[in-house]
């Protein structure tokens, strides 16, 4: 997108969150790509890598140790001054979290590296708190989802709850082709909500789209909730 380009869009964008009276943003592993981490389906992504046979590339550092970046802080400005009404996040890496998202707006369908649950009730506990065992008696493991696992239904059902009631839809970062999380844009779209999707990779939702953007989140979504600051009277 030429800069004019990219300027318009920002600026419809900013409107159209200025406007959305139920503003839900869903998250994949592209929007932490800027703090180091690797994303799935990128050129050097994990399952990319796989595909080829290659192993996963290293980090610099653990996991948890990362940082977020501007592209999380920026959703904590929305969430901040009213505007952000759930965020669904198929990352495990607990930056939304770290960045100040508050736990009750935020449903991680595939759990969070720094959380484990209970195998019978289904409670999180934060590993730091060193429980061994739930108190209801059950075993504790950990939280993440991995492949053919069902989601836990808690979070999944508020997803789709959330997404059936946006009126404005905004992607950031996934390539939406993992089901049932990638089911949310299509339950958002069928219920009437406008969708914004910010990823650098195509998706199948691309044709969908109100405003598709290409270019770095890290640069699109700050200038935006800038921009909605601005028409909000805030700056």
């Amino acid at each position: 997108m030429a800069d004019k380009k990219i300027e318009e869009a920002i600026e419809n964008f900013a409107k159209l969150m200025f406007k959305s009276r139920y503003l839900v943003f869903f998250t994949g592993a592209g929007i932490s790509t800027e703090s180091g981490l690797p994303d799935f389906r990128g050129p050097d992504g994990l399952w990319t890598r796989r595909d080829k046979g290659l192993p996963p590339r290293e980090t610099s550092k653990p996991w948890h140790l990362f940082e977020p970046n501007k592209g999380h802080r920026a959703i904590v400005e929305l969430q901040d001054i009213g505007k952000l009404r759930f965020l669904i996040s198929q990352n495990v890496d607990n930056l939304h979290l770290k960045s100040g998202i508050r736990p009750e707006l935020i449903a991680e369908l595939h759990g969070n590296i720094t959380k484990l649950r209970c195998t019978r009730c289904g409670m999180v506990y934060d590993t730091f708190w060193g429980f061994t065992s739930c108190k209801c008696g059950g075993a504790l493991a950990s939280s993440t989802i991995g492949f053919g696992q069902p989601l836990p239904e808690r979070e999944l059902m508020l997803a789709y709850e959330h997404s059936r009631k946006s009126d404005l839809f905004v992607v950031v970062g996934s390539s939406l082709v993992v089901t049932p999380a990638a089911d949310m844009p299509k339950e958002a779209l069928r219920h009437g909500a406008k969708l914004v999707i910010l990823n650098e990779g195509g998706t199948p939702f691309d044709r969908y789209a109100d405003i598709r953007f290409y270019e770095k989140i890290g640069y699109v979504l700050p200038m935006s909730v800038e921009r909605l600051k601005v028409l909000m009277g805030l700056e």
